[in-house]
């Protein structure tokens, strides 16, 4: 507990310099403060109850990790949505049938949160994966390295950064959906919470819900708080049955903001085409 104390304070006090203006944009981007932000975020993810965190997501395909992000780390991660040089792509949801709202994704090289963040959160993840993968009787496994992931990516074409950052605005929602960018898709994503609800944002609930074969859709409505992350499955994910194990179908999407706006992070782990 001490331990993860004090990673969240080095983390605070990396934000609050960047916030001062402590030698601005260029030392932020330094190699001695990314290697800091890298440290402290493994550190944090790596005090988290993996084996916990496994059984839910076994369990129900879904799990909430409280008050991953401190409440200065959600408003600095929020307030990139401005800074339009950090992103690739900006996509206006009700252009292409996607509901209302907007998100940008993050072009490379990454913020260093974002990236200590995908990296971290990978390392914990791929056993879940691959374990998931043979389940289901898929082929090949999930290296242990993000980067290596990566790697396999690109040499299949799937080249461009994944992670976003989405505003919803009032009258704003996500219809329910699957983050998938190629062939190649890792079976996990985390969303982080930056905005607080009954504060910031009213409604905006996030929504998770799966078909299992003969059966009717189950829904899930995922109590989040600023800076909660949800681990949850991209597309499909094993669940066993009499005869064995089965694939069950699941979409996330965003209810309805009523007031106020929300923001959030998405850190998905297979680059896009």
């Amino acid at each position: 507990m001490a331990l993860k104390r004090a990673n969240r304070r080095a983390a605070r006090s990396l934000f609050d310099r960047k916030k001062r203006g402590a030698g601005g944009a260029a030392a932020w981007q330094t190699r001695g403060m990314t290697q800091m932000i890298d440290t402290a975020v493994a550190a944090r993810i790596a005090a988290c109850d993996w084996p916990a965190i496994g059984g839910a997501l076994d369990r129900d395909g879904w799990t909430v990790l409280p008050r991953l992000l401190a409440a200065n780390e959600c408003d600095g991660t929020a307030a990139l949505y401005g800074e339009e040089g950090r992103f690739r792509s900006h996509v206006q949801m009700a252009r292409h049938g996607f509901g209302r709202g907007e998100y940008r994704y993050f072009a490379y090289p990454l913020p260093p949160l974002v990236a200590a963040l995908r990296a971290a959160f990978y390392a914990r993840l791929a056993p879940v994966a691959n374990r998931w993968h043979e389940r289901m009787g898929r082929a090949g496994a999930f290296p242990a390295d993000h980067a290596d992931y990566l790697a396999h990516c690109h040499a299949g074409g799937q080249a461009r950064p994944t992670p976003l950052l989405l505003q919803y605005g009032p009258g704003d929602y996500n219809c329910l959906h699957r983050d998938l960018y190629g062939a190649e898709v890792f079976p996990l994503q985390v969303a982080v919470l930056l905005s607080a609800p009954g504060d910031d944002f009213t409604g905006g609930e996030f929504v998770l819900t799966e078909q299992r074969p003969r059966m009717q859709s189950r829904a899930a409505v995922v109590p989040l708080g600023k800076g909660d992350a949800v681990i949850f499955a991209v597309n499909e994910r094993p669940v066993a049955g009499s005869r064995g194990d089965y694939r069950v179908a699941m979409r996330h999407g965003v209810s309805e903001v009523r007031t106020g706006r929300r923001h959030t992070l998405g850190v998905i782990f297979h680059d896009a085409a």
